[in-house]
């Protein structure tokens, strides 16, 4: 059977509106995020409902025709790009973009909302939706779910996992499996929710979620801090921990990266006036009944061991910070070939992490930089090593690039990390992740895989 006669069938299914086979239309939607893959596919289908997904998927099971399954397309690892021999259709979700309940701690949501939309009219119940990250603006539920996705906020919330409450999703042969009411106790076996959060869509399709919102009459405020080394940076986190539940974010950045941003995005502005080789992004949030968190966070650091410091007295100074930690990737991007890794290590092993095994990739990699940043608070690296100059574009995909992402890989796993904290595996990281893992991990992936896909219908290629 053909593609073509899969798409015949569905013409009698679903709306005429919901299949593209125009090329134009298509193309915008087959390259990753970073340009690194560019797949291809015949067709487009952007259903509206949940039905008409189990139709499209009961009948590719039928035609033999693999799904990919795709939402803001902001995946960092080509997750949701079709393979390069157009043997995938691509599956859109950014249609079924309804809200459709939001209550003081819950939202039902639909697969294709994007994430601003979900905060935004989370604001307007008074409340908030305890993720966030630099794609808000074209990242979906749907998305973040199947990648477990991490962000700014889970030093005190947790990842993707611990906000979804229930799920909708459509499986193999088009069963839809349901648990949108958010029991809190289910033993009914193994939560089919779980097993589909992080699985990349090679599992099914989720098309709806029930998600936790939390309190939303907050005040907030930000601290810009400079450090001399990563371990500073370890004890004052260790210090505000203990002394607060307040804090929801506690980003590690190096100078290098701030230099990035303050070149290559338009106004930004080093938030302090002397020169740190580190900097911290701290965010405090209380009640609106509570003292300004200014004075929460005056309080902290008045003492602490740091080399500077600047507090936020307003939003828009908050955000001025944020922003710079928000285009941190964009100015990376901008500023010439790196590999690029997304990893997680034991907390009290990224200062070394960051200083003594980067200046060894360093030393064993000629003309290159080793620099990261990210969530200290979670152990979440966004580790990047940079070319020396005059290398080409294309130069992390390279017998160098891999060579060097190996070894960081290598560092990582032998320190008790892992190699994706919160973009996924992909088709990025397959090969590595069928390297290092270990065998129960591998035989259980595939296991599953086999059990809950087993013609090979969802997002072939990635994972496993």
């Amino acid at each position: 059977m053909t593609v073509a006669t899969f798409l015949d069938t569905l013409q009698a299914r679903i709306p005429a509106n919901a299949i593209v086979t125009d090329a134009d239309a298509i193309a915008p939607w087959l390259t990753d995020w970073r340009g690194r893959w560019t797949g291809a596919s015949p067709a487009l289908l952007q259903p509206s409902t949940t039905a008409d997904v189990a139709a499209i998927v009961q009948a590719a099971k039928a035609h033999g025709v693999a799904l990919v399954p795709q939402g803001g397309n902001s995946s960092m690892v080509g997750g949701a790009t079709p393979p390069a021999d157009g043997s995938a259709v691509l599956l859109s979700l950014r249609r079924m973009n309804c809200i459709r309940a939001l209550g003081p701690d819950h939202a039902v949501v639909e697969a294709g909302v994007i994430l601003e939309t979900l905060q935004n009219a989370a604001a307007e119940e008074g409340a908030r939706f305890p993720l966030d990250l630099g794609a808000r603006g074209s990242a979906t539920v749907g998305g973040l779910a199947s990648t477990n996705a991490g962000g700014t906020q889970v030093l005190r919330f947790g990842t993707m996992r611990a906000q979804v409450l229930g799920m909708e999703a459509v499986l193999s042969g088009g069963l839809i499996h349901d648990s949108l009411s958010g029991l809190k106790k289910d033993n009914r076996g193994v939560s089919l929710d779980h097993l589909l959060i992080g699985a990349e869509g090679t599992l099914g399709v989720i098309t709806a979620l029930r998600l936790r919102l939390v309190p939303g009459k907050v005040q907030r405020a930000a601290a810009w801090i400079g450090l001399d080394d990563p371990h500073q940076a370890l004890a004052l986190l260790r210090r505000l921990e203990a002394a607060t539940d307040r804090i929801e974010a506690f980003e590690l950045i190096p100078d290098a990266s701030l230099q990035r941003v303050l070149r290559h995005i338009p106004q930004t502005r080093a938030p302090l006036a002397g020169s740190w080789p580190w900097h911290v992004l701290v965010e405090a949030v209380v009640s609106a009944a509570d003292e300004p968190p200014q004075q929460l966070l005056e309080q902290l650091l008045g003492d602490a061991p740091i080399g500077d410091a600047v507090i936020a007295q307003s939003d828009a100074h908050t955000e001025a910070m944020w922003r710079i930690r928000h285009s941190i990737s964009e100015a990376e991007r901008t500023d010439g070939p790196a590999a690029q890794h997304d990893i997680s290590l034991p907390i009290d092993h990224v200062p070394a992490f960051l200083t003594e095994e980067a200046r060894l990739i360093e030393r064993r990699f000629s003309g290159t930089e080793a620099t990261g940043y990210g969530h200290l608070g979670d152990g979440n690296v966004h580790f990047h090593v940079r070319a020396a100059a005059g290398a080409p574009r294309d130069w992390a995909d390279g017998p160098e690039g891999k060579a060097v992402s190996a070894l960081v890989h290598d560092l990582v796993t032998r320190a008790g990390g892992s190699i994706s904290a919160e973009h996924g595996i992909g088709q990025m990281k397959k090969d590595e992740l069928a390297r290092l893992a270990s065998p129960a991990r591998m035989q259980a992936l595939r296991a599953i895989k086999s059990a809950m896909d087993p013609h090979g219908i969802f997002n072939p290629g990635k994972l496993v």
